[in-house]
Protein backbone atom coordinates (compact mmCIF):
# COMPACT_ATOMS: atom_id res chain seq x y z
CA UNK A 1 0.00 0.00 0.00
CA UNK A 2 1.41 2.99 -0.56
CA UNK A 3 0.42 6.78 0.35
CA UNK A 4 1.72 10.34 -0.98
CA UNK A 5 0.63 12.38 2.14
CA UNK A 6 0.83 16.75 2.31
CA UNK A 7 0.19 18.76 5.29
CA UNK A 8 -2.38 21.28 4.33
CA UNK A 9 -4.29 23.95 5.82
CA UNK A 10 -7.37 23.03 3.57
CA UNK A 11 -8.20 20.19 1.20
CA UNK A 12 -11.02 19.45 -1.42
CA UNK A 13 -12.28 17.32 -3.76
CA UNK A 14 -15.23 17.28 -6.43
CA UNK A 15 -16.61 14.81 -8.79
CA UNK A 16 -18.65 16.70 -11.72
CA UNK A 17 -18.38 20.22 -9.91
CA UNK A 18 -19.71 18.65 -6.40
CA UNK A 19 -17.78 18.85 -3.53
CA UNK A 20 -17.09 15.34 -2.32
CA UNK A 21 -15.05 15.64 0.52
CA UNK A 22 -13.30 18.70 2.69
CA UNK A 23 -11.13 19.32 5.47
CA UNK A 24 -9.44 22.11 6.91
CA UNK A 25 -6.13 21.72 8.62
CA UNK A 26 -4.38 17.82 8.49
CA UNK A 27 -3.29 16.00 6.19
CA UNK A 28 -4.19 15.15 2.07
CA UNK A 29 -3.65 11.32 1.71
CA UNK A 30 -3.36 9.81 -2.09
CA UNK A 31 -3.94 6.05 -1.22
CA UNK A 32 -2.84 3.47 -4.28
CA UNK A 33 -3.35 -0.35 -3.33
CA UNK A 34 -1.25 -3.13 -4.64
CA UNK A 35 -2.46 -6.53 -5.55
CA UNK A 36 -0.57 -8.07 -2.09
CA UNK A 37 -1.76 -5.99 0.01
CA UNK A 38 -3.46 -7.15 3.06
CA UNK A 39 -4.90 -5.91 6.48
CA UNK A 40 -1.83 -5.58 8.06
CA UNK A 41 -0.62 -3.13 5.54
CA UNK A 42 -4.25 -0.83 5.97
CA UNK A 43 -3.45 -1.31 10.00
CA UNK A 44 0.07 -0.73 9.69
CA UNK A 45 -0.04 2.29 7.38
CA UNK A 46 -3.37 4.10 8.82
CA UNK A 47 -1.53 3.54 12.37
CA UNK A 48 2.11 5.36 10.69
CA UNK A 49 0.16 8.13 9.05
CA UNK A 50 -2.22 9.21 12.14
CA UNK A 51 1.24 9.26 14.57
CA UNK A 52 3.45 10.88 12.31
CA UNK A 53 4.92 13.93 13.79
CA UNK A 54 5.22 16.46 10.56
CA UNK A 55 3.27 18.51 12.73
CA UNK A 56 5.66 22.02 14.32
CA UNK A 57 5.07 22.66 17.82
CA UNK A 58 5.78 25.85 19.49
CA UNK A 59 9.28 25.48 19.18
CA UNK A 60 9.17 24.92 15.78
CA UNK A 61 10.19 21.61 15.36
CA UNK A 62 7.71 18.87 14.00
CA UNK A 63 7.07 16.92 16.77
CA UNK A 64 3.43 16.84 16.65
CA UNK A 65 1.05 14.91 14.79
CA UNK A 66 -2.36 15.20 13.60
CA UNK A 67 -3.62 13.33 16.36
CA UNK A 68 -2.01 16.30 18.46
CA UNK A 69 -2.93 19.00 16.26
CA UNK A 70 -6.89 17.28 16.20
CA UNK A 71 -6.45 17.95 12.67
CA UNK A 72 -8.86 15.94 9.63
CA UNK A 73 -7.68 14.00 6.60
CA UNK A 74 -8.86 14.03 3.20
CA UNK A 75 -8.51 10.34 1.87
CA UNK A 76 -8.09 10.26 -2.24
CA UNK A 77 -8.02 6.87 -4.16
CA UNK A 78 -5.16 7.20 -6.76
CA UNK A 79 -4.12 3.91 -8.52
CA UNK A 80 -1.18 5.46 -10.50
CA UNK A 81 0.95 5.46 -7.46
CA UNK A 82 1.17 1.99 -7.85
CA UNK A 83 2.34 2.65 -11.47
CA UNK A 84 5.82 1.78 -12.66
CA UNK A 85 8.10 3.93 -14.69
CA UNK A 86 11.10 2.12 -15.29
CA UNK A 87 10.86 0.81 -18.73
CA UNK A 88 10.04 2.72 -21.77
CA UNK A 89 7.58 6.24 -21.68
CA UNK A 90 4.05 4.92 -20.81
CA UNK A 91 3.85 3.20 -16.96
CA UNK A 92 2.28 -0.10 -16.10
CA UNK A 93 -0.23 -0.79 -14.09
CA UNK A 94 0.02 -4.34 -13.65
CA UNK A 95 1.24 -3.68 -9.89
CA UNK A 96 -2.50 -1.73 -8.71
CA UNK A 97 -4.85 -3.90 -7.48
CA UNK A 98 -8.01 -4.93 -9.52
CA UNK A 99 -10.83 -2.30 -8.35
CA UNK A 100 -13.26 -4.61 -6.35
CA UNK A 101 -10.28 -5.42 -3.65
CA UNK A 102 -8.83 -2.05 -4.12
CA UNK A 103 -12.04 -0.44 -2.82
CA UNK A 104 -12.19 -2.36 -0.20
CA UNK A 105 -8.80 -1.67 1.24
CA UNK A 106 -9.53 1.90 0.73
CA UNK A 107 -12.55 1.64 2.91
CA UNK A 108 -11.14 -0.09 5.27
CA UNK A 109 -8.29 2.55 5.40
CA UNK A 110 -10.48 4.78 6.21
CA UNK A 111 -12.34 2.98 8.84
CA UNK A 112 -8.91 2.84 10.52
CA UNK A 113 -8.04 6.55 10.27
CA UNK A 114 -11.50 7.18 11.92
CA UNK A 115 -11.32 4.75 14.83
CA UNK A 116 -8.09 6.25 15.74
CA UNK A 117 -9.85 9.70 16.20
CA UNK A 118 -9.10 11.62 12.99
CA UNK A 119 -12.33 12.99 11.43
CA UNK A 120 -12.22 12.10 7.74
CA UNK A 121 -13.55 13.16 4.21
CA UNK A 122 -13.00 11.19 1.16
CA UNK A 123 -13.17 11.33 -2.64
CA UNK A 124 -15.30 8.71 -4.87
CA UNK A 125 -13.67 6.14 -5.83
CA UNK A 126 -12.60 5.11 -9.65
CA UNK A 127 -14.24 8.58 -10.35
CA UNK A 128 -12.38 10.84 -11.83
CA UNK A 129 -11.84 13.65 -9.53
CA UNK A 130 -10.96 17.24 -9.10
CA UNK A 131 -8.46 17.95 -6.03
CA UNK A 132 -7.69 21.45 -4.17
CA UNK A 133 -5.11 22.02 -2.35
CA UNK A 134 -3.37 24.37 0.44
CA UNK A 135 -0.19 22.93 1.25
CA UNK A 136 1.38 23.41 4.47
CA UNK A 137 5.14 24.23 4.30
CA UNK A 138 4.89 22.59 2.02
CA UNK A 139 5.38 18.69 3.64
CA UNK A 140 4.90 16.32 1.34
CA UNK A 141 5.94 12.61 1.83
CA UNK A 142 5.78 9.00 0.50
CA UNK A 143 4.85 5.69 2.41
CA UNK A 144 5.11 2.13 1.29
CA UNK A 145 3.83 -0.49 3.42
CA UNK A 146 6.01 -2.51 2.23
CA UNK A 147 9.86 -0.53 2.27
Amino acid sequence: MKALLQRVDKAAVSVDGNVTGEIDKGLCVFLGVVHEDTEKDVTWLADKIVNLRIFEDESGKMNRSVIDEKGEMLVVSQFTLCGDCKKGRRPSWTNAAEPVFANSMYEKFVKEVETRGVRTATGVFQAYMKVEICNDGPVTLMIDSRE
